[in-house]
């Protein structure tokens, strides 16, 4: 599924940043960043030059983290082939670009996001798209504005939680469940933060008779205790310009993450999930599973070869079928 932004994607930016001073790019980033970090929102993208800054720098990462949720409900549902998506909180059309790639189903897109800057930007990338061309994008407060939004197959709210308090939370997930036809995906930072507003969102709407699709292979509260929390990881290539405005030398990052996939229909059979890097040795496959009986460490020696052959080659947020477990 997506990972890398999509080449025409890629193209789109490089022709908005011709020209742009990459100090400049950087100090907006920077800002940008500490105003997020210190509870700040959207609001702080004041200009197009903010939105582009932010694009270039987080657009990457977010597509990536996206891209393997969605990759997890598709591996989940082999079945799912969503019609209509609604991108609520959708910035510069991230989670767009990332359903689109996942989905080729998909034929209409309806995203809403309160900010202006980051608006244009995402109307003017998606012109460099075939298929995105024709969306539609309101602005407004997207509480307000799903009361009038048309349900969509595929409802996706990315790095959108962190900026309200809980009862506008609460609210906002009722009102995106609503017009949930079928799958609603929440993506968040994979901070413990993060982590917890997933899980007060998928005990709330749990309460409101949704299934998990993914991560979890269970409705249970989540088994995790302090000082764990449910994350994972996403590594993906920096551009040079990328690399330019953050300062970095390292050609890569790991974008941290957590989600929850939730769906209107019971899934019959869900895997366990790998919840940490595996350590892989010449002896044995160990590993942190989350499975339907609660967090296990699961170790596979290397005597039991067609196991161990599979096991090895699973990497931190992987689904894994129970019967190549043992049954410890």
């Amino acid at each position: 599924m997506a990972s890398e932004l999509p080449a025409e994607l890629k193209a789109a930016i490089e022709r908005r940043i011709e020209g742009m001073s990459r100090s400049d790019a950087a100090r907006r980033s920077r800002s940008i960043s500490d105003t997020y970090r210190s509870g700040g929102n959207s609001l702080s993208i004041k200009s197009d030059e903010d939105a582009l800054a932010y694009a270039l720098v987080r657009m990457p990462a977010t597509y990536a983290a996206i891209g393997a949720c969605l990759g997890a409900i598709a591996e989940a549902r082999p079945e799912f082939a969503p019609a209509t998506l609604l991108d609520v909180g959708a910035g510069p059309g991230t989670a767009t670009w990332a359903a689109n790639h996942s989905f080729p189903s998909l034929g209409e897109f309806a995203l809403i996001d309160s900010n202006d800057s980051l608006r244009a930007l995402a109307l003017e990338l998606a012109k460099a798209s075939s298929s995105l061309g024709a969306a539609s994008y309101v602005k407004g407060d997207a509480a307000t504005l799903l009361a009038t939004s048309q349900p969509a197959d595929l409802v996706v709210a990315s790095y959108v939680a962190g900026e309200l308090g809980d009862t506008a939370r609460a609210n906002l997930a009722d009102a995106m469940w609503s017009k949930t036809n079928d799958t609603l995906l929440i993506v968040e930072p994979g901070t413990p933060s993060g982590y917890a507003r997933i899980v007060d969102l998928r005990a709330h709407l749990i309460a409101k008779g949704a299934h998990v699709v993914a991560p979890c292979p269970h409705d249970k509260a989540c088994p995790l205790e302090d000082p764990d929390w449910c994350h994972f990881s996403q590594r993906l290539a920096r551009s040079r310009a990328h690399k330019q405005i953050k300062g970095a030398d390292v050609p890569f990052e790991d974008e941290k993450f957590s989600y929850v996939a939730l769906s209107r229909a019971p899934i019959p059979e869900r895997p366990s999930r790998v919840l940490a890097q595996p350590k892989i040795s010449k002896v044995a496959v160990k590993m942190k599973v989350c499975t339907t009986g609660g967090v296990e460490t699961k170790t596979v020696p290397h005597r039991d070869k067609r196991n161990y052959s599979i096991l090895r080659k699973l990497n931190w947020g992987d689904a894994i079928p129970q019967k190549f477990l043992p049954a410890e």
